[in-house]
């Protein structure tokens, strides 16, 4: 390919290129939905090679991505017209923890494990699952929380709440999935028998039906329970 024929590719590709980014709108970037990071996919491949494939004409490739970027604007239109399309082209929020309590049915289903949905509350600012009233994975992956009435933050009518004692430094797991992270029980100076007398507490005899538990930095025992149900 002749030096002049690939900077004229290349000039064309990213004025292109520009222009449809602009006519398609912040909502590529901003809301990735699986649509549209398939649709960005797709617009990329096509600049490369309308850039360096020399068997690609230049009108061919302009139109390649201007056909592209039409179909990826009509589908817009119809996610905002028809919410039934919507549901089929980019799905729906699927709530993973409601009313405090984690939906492992949700989890499965989003191909979520327990790593992974505390990695996405650390992002949101938020250190504890105890503190979490109820959390929807995004069709964008994020993850939205809402924290319950207690976490909120502080307004100037709250300055003289009085705080609850913090005796360790981070909340801490130590149960995942039913079996017992004992290297975690060590570090807080915590045997096995304060954690399952913890659970009898709580009405829990068997630690196999426990999906996950976290010692709190109050040293109080956060727990959810295998199989929760969706309520409607």
């Amino acid at each position: 390919m002749e030096l002049t024929n690939l900077l004229l590719r290349l000039i064309t590709a990213y004025l292109v290129l520009f222009v449809l980014a602009r006519i398609m709108g912040r909502k590529e970037i901003a809301q990735m939905t699986f649509f549209n990071f398939v649709s960005a996919i797709a617009i990329g491949s096509i600049t490369a090679n309308l850039a360096t494939n020399p068997n690609l004409s230049i009108r061919n490739g302009v139109m390649a991505l201007v056909g592209w970027t039409i179909f990826t604007l009509i589908m817009e239109v119809i996610d905002i017209k028809f919410k039934k399309a919507r549901k089929v082209t980019t799905g729906e929020p699927i709530i993973v923890i409601k009313e405090g309590k984690i939906m492992e049915n949700s989890l499965r289903t989003t191909r979520l494990d327990m790593d992974s949905l505390k990695t996405l509350l650390r992002q949101q600012g938020v250190f504890s699952l105890n503190d979490v009233d109820s959390a929807y994975f995004e069709t964008s992956g994020y993850l939205s929380v809402k924290l319950k009435q207690n976490k909120l933050p502080a307004t100037k009518g709250d300055i003289n709440v009085p705080q609850n004692m913090t005796i360790y430094p981070a909340s801490t797991e130590v149960i995942s999935d039913g079996r017992v992270i004992t290297n975690n029980l060590s570090r807080l100076d915590l045997s096995e028998n304060w954690l399952k007398n913890r659970l009898i507490q709580a009405g829990i005899k068997d630690i196999s039906q426990v999906f996950y538990a976290e010692v709190q930095q109050d040293g109080s025992l956060y727990i959810d329970s295998k199989d929760d149900k969706m309520k409607t």
